[in-house]
């Protein structure tokens, strides 16, 4: 698996496809139509290939910013930003992805469009329903992926517990670690 999907909703996945997007390099895991078709598949959005072609890349890149800025303004209160908004409203405007039935089973092909389409319409659905006011950054630093926060409490702080959430709890054990070692042995 090339891709990671630690939030289990589509669109939020698809946000996080450009890792610790603060850093000065941060890390773009849609750099080619292979990369993106691969994203498609491991995502569950479609069972075969999309056949992405760059301008399909160019086009999801665009799709997965302007999700982004709606989130993040969705996330701090902010008025959203009519380009953002204009761009995912396009895409979710073109026909989604539609499962097939055969004597095999269930199969979903789909264009690119119709893939992006999809990640659209789950960003609407989000959005625009009430998960919107769960909506939370994970706090390691560094990451920047966002997710709904469906926690007893709303207390959770990471994106996942099995990537993030260890990487903290074990650097907090470190550090406490770490500092029980300074303390002198007639202080304890």
């Amino acid at each position: 698996m090339d891709h990671a999907f630690p939030c289990g909703d589509i669109s939020l996945d698809f946000v996080g496809t450009l890792r610790a997007r603060r850093d000065e390099s941060p890390l773009e895991m849609l750099t080619s139509p292979a990369q993106l078709d691969s994203w498609f598949t491991e995502s569950g959005i479609v069972d075969g290939e999309t056949s992405s072609r760059p301008v399909d890349v160019t086009a999801a890149v665009a799709l997965r910013e302007a999700i982004y800025d709606l989130v993040t303004a969705r996330m701090t209160s902010k008025a959203y930003d009519q380009t953002a908004l204009s761009l995912v409203n396009d895409a979710a405007r073109k026909p989604s992805v539609i499962p097939q039935l055969s004597r095999k089973g269930r199969r979903t092909e789909a264009t690119p469009a119709q893939a992006l389409s999809t990640v659209a319409r789950d960003a609407i659905n989000i959005l625009g329903g009430p998960e919107a006011a769960l909506l939370k950054e994970c706090s390691r630093p560094g990451c920047t992926q966002t997710y709904i926060d469906t926690s007893r409490g709303r207390r959770r702080e990471w994106c996942a517990m099995e990537t993030c959430g260890n990487k903290m709890k074990a650097a907090a054990y470190r550090a406490r670690k770490r500092d029980e070692s300074r303390v002198p042995a007639t202080a304890r």
